[in-house]
């Protein structure tokens, strides 16, 4: 079936509680904003619309909870370089050292210690959020290489069989872009371009394995997250009939607002967890494929981005052979 272990990954969750409740309290604290702009929005919209009709004041109920709702959305959006530099990348760098059997430094906070982690590899969240473009982008590459062995397939249906395989992928794939950026903390490197570009040549020769899991852990997270989406039906609820002039659809979309915050909080830390494991097994004594090297580079302009931007970088830090390519035994971090 799998490769990696729930129960190895659960233990290791326990160990980093303390990003756990930052991430509990960051994620639902974006849900409770949606669902609170959202119900004031709606209450000025009604409000405004006491001056009209009963149909002027439903119009202007559902616009004011829009915007309401879209206010939060645009707050999230600029935020989100912030989001992935303190709260992602900080328990990834807290993972991979327990992952490793380490212990954390005595004297200091897991958050404390995933802070300067993360300052020490990338710097600022503007770099951070530039690799993690860029490998998403080579990702989506690799997996367009796989459905397009699909498609070449004698298999009756194939373009139906790649229209399902492209959206699983998709889903997948959301849970290996960070894994190639726990790389970086692995091994212990500098040059935050350079680690994403081996890390990512490194699981496209082993892109056979790391799929299968990637898809196995899709097939659990969203089950899960189905299910609590269930769960949640019942206090979305009662949260759209306490907005003025209660939205039919709110319920559902409260729901699946709750849902994801589980589901970011405490589900994809679990399914990186397991694909950290499988990838820093899988890779262990190998060197990068110059074959998939230039493959890559033919894929997807963006691996050849990361790897100007990685030599530029080595060239600015005075070691003008730091293009990335390093071997993929861990080092000193």
């Amino acid at each position: 079936m799998w490769d990696f272990s729930v129960a190895r990954a659960f233990r290791l969750m326990g160990q980093t509680l303390p990003f756990l409740l930052l991430r509990v309290a960051v994620y639902f604290g974006v849900a409770v904003a949606y669902v609170l702009m959202t119900g004031v929005g709606a209450g000025v919209g009604w409000g405004i619309g006491g001056f009209g009709d009963a149909g002027f004041q439903a119009g202007a109920t559902f616009w004011g909870g829009i915007i309401g709702f879209g206010i939060v959305g645009v707050v999230m959006y600029f935020l989100r370089e912030y989001i992935l530099y303190i709260v992602k990348a900080g328990h990834i760098a807290v993972l991979v050292k327990l992952l490793d059997g380490e212990t954390m430094p005595e004297g200091r906070s897991q958050i404390a210690y995933a802070r300067e982690e993360v300052e020490t590899r990338f710097f600022q969240a503007s770099v951070l959020f530039g690799v993690d473009q860029l490998v998403k982008g080579v990702l989506r590459a690799i997996t367009g290489l796989v459905r397009g062995m699909v498609t070449i397939l004698p298999i009756p249906g194939a373009q139906q069989l790649v229209s399902v395989l492209r959206a699983f992928l998709r889903i997948a794939v959301g849970f290996i872009d960070e894994v190639i950026l726990a790389y970086a903390f692995r091994t212990g490197s500098t040059n935050a371009w350079g680690s994403a570009r081996t890390g990512l040549v490194l699981y496209a020769q082993n892109y056979r394995p790391m799929l299968k899991n990637a898809a196995w852990l899709a097939l659990i997270v969203y089950g899960l997250s189905f299910l609590i989406f269930l769960l949640m039906l019942a206090p979305a609820a009662l949260a759209v009939y306490l907005i003025p002039g209660a939205w039919s659809a709110g319920g559902i979309v409260f729901a699946l607002l709750f849902a994801w915050s589980v589901k970011a909080a405490v589900l994809e830390p679990f399914a990186i967890t397991c694909m950290m494991e499988v990838y820093f097994r899988t890779i262990e004594g190998q060197e990068p494929d110059a074959a998939w090297e230039a493959k890559l580079e033919q894929l997807s302009g963006k691996f050849g981005k990361l790897k100007e931007k990685a030599r530029a970088y080595g060239a600015s830090t005075g070691n003008v052979g730091d293009d990335g390519v390093a071997s993929a035994n861990p080092g000193t971090s």
